[in-house]
């Protein structure tokens, strides 16, 4: 899973898997899900996120792997 912020359009895309989108689908204004091929979450895109959430605190909590990757 890889999460990365865009300052140029202010949005936040969680990647959740190395598949490939083929379609989304806005479940709210500024939400929009990807899916794959069979019908599975393959990434969540937040536009505004800086409106929508707060990006100031990142934080994981009982997180199952052993390895954390942060990069800037």
């Amino acid at each position: 899973m890889k999460i990365k912020y865009y300052k140029d359009t202010d949005s936040l895309y969680i990647d959740l898997s190395e598949k490939n989108s083929k379609e989304s689908l806005e479940v709210a204004p500024g939400i929009v899900i990807d899916f794959d091929e069979n019908n599975n979450i393959v990434g969540i895109d937040i536009n505004r996120a800086s409106q929508i959430l707060s990006l100031s605190k990142f934080e994981v909590s009982d997180f199952p792997s052993k390895k954390l990757i942060l990069s800037p």
